[in-house]
């Protein structure tokens, strides 16, 4: 993940002129809030980071943002250091292409993830350092998610309307099915969120954001379930070696 690091370099940062007064006033006041509980969590997703995996904390990666500019999003480093980029990115590509449901490549089983990353990318807990994006402005508490400017790159016009809002820890998208979801259903909700906001809007959101991770983890956990059962099913090549051939 460390090529990924090294494009943090030149960034052009995002304007903060997308944040409606009431909208920053609720992000400052839920990051004050939630400060003592983030900085104990983070310590301890912190620990499992260094005991998982060698290599840094925190994962820095280009994202793009409020009408297409770009900021340095940060979070709990989750894979192995140097990982290779193509899998995820030939992955989102033919997500995007297929209309397939969103399911993160580690939903099953992902060998470049450090040991409890995927429990700690399904809880969201990786996100937590993106409290400090919000708290620069570059990020807000509910907003569509910032996406990888490769992501950007084969977007429409039309689908680039969802960056008319800034990027969010959470959003419409994400308490509506989010992985179970294709991607032009996401464009749609954060179109509609970008288009309806409100403080109301993002209250309920923000509510629904707990069940939504719980909702999130049971799927994970189902999915990789399935996967299990269906590799037990796979006979072993010495079971297929061994077994007699019939005579026709």
């Amino acid at each position: 993940m460390a090529r990924i690091d090294n494009q943090t370099s030149s960034v052009s940062r995002v304007p903060k002129a997308g944040l409606p007064p009431w909208k920053r006033a609720l992000d400052l006041v839920f990051v004050a809030a939630s400060a003592p509980v983030a900085i104990l969590v983070g310590g301890g997703v912190a620990l499992l980071v260094v005991c998982g995996s060698p290599g840094p904390v925190f994962f820095r990666q280009r994202r793009v943002g409020y009408k297409g500019g770009q900021f340095v999003c940060l979070k709990f480093r989750t894979m192995q250091v140097d990982s290779e980029t193509d899998s995820h990115r030939g992955y989102t590509t033919e997500m995007i292409k297929s209309g397939t449901p969103m399911t993160k490549l580690d939903a099953k089983k992902d060998p470049r993830v450090i040991p409890l990353g995927s429990l700690i990318r399904a809880t969201g807990l990786d996100e937590l350092p993106q409290l400090l994006n919000v708290l620069c402005g570059e990020m807000s508490l509910v907003g569509p998610r910032p996406c990888i400017p490769y992501e950007y790159e084969v977007y429409t016009e039309e689908q680039r309307m969802r960056f008319n809002a800034v990027p969010g820890l959470t959003g419409l998208w994400q308490v509506s099915g989010k992985n179970r979801t294709t991607f032009n259903r996401m464009i749609e909700l954060d179109v509609e969120y970008s288009e309806k906001k409100s403080l109301w809007m993002d209250i309920k959101i923000i509510a629904k954001t707990l069940p939504a991770l719980i909702t999130q983890c049971l799927d994970m956990r189902a999915a990789r379930k399935n996967a299990r059962a269906k590799q037990s099913k796979q006979p072993s090549p010495v079971a297929a070696i061994g077994k007699p051939v019939q005579s026709l």
